[in-house]
């Protein structure tokens, strides 16, 4: 037995089906060069042999 509040009541079930617009990004432009990024192990390894 359990306590009737105004909720339960009337039950109810509500289903939101949401869609995101797809937005237009311009292509960067080739003469940006992205730099590679390098693990902290590897560059603690060059460190260590440029001083050698």
């Amino acid at each position: 037995h359990g306590r009737i509040n105004p909720y339960m009541s009337s039950p109810c079930h509500i289903e939101m089906i949401l869609t995101e617009k797809e937005q237009i990004v311009p292509k960067p432009e080739e003469e940006v060069a992205q730099k590679k990024k390098i693990s902290q192990k590897k560059l603690k390894k060059q460190k260590l042999m440029a001083r050698e």
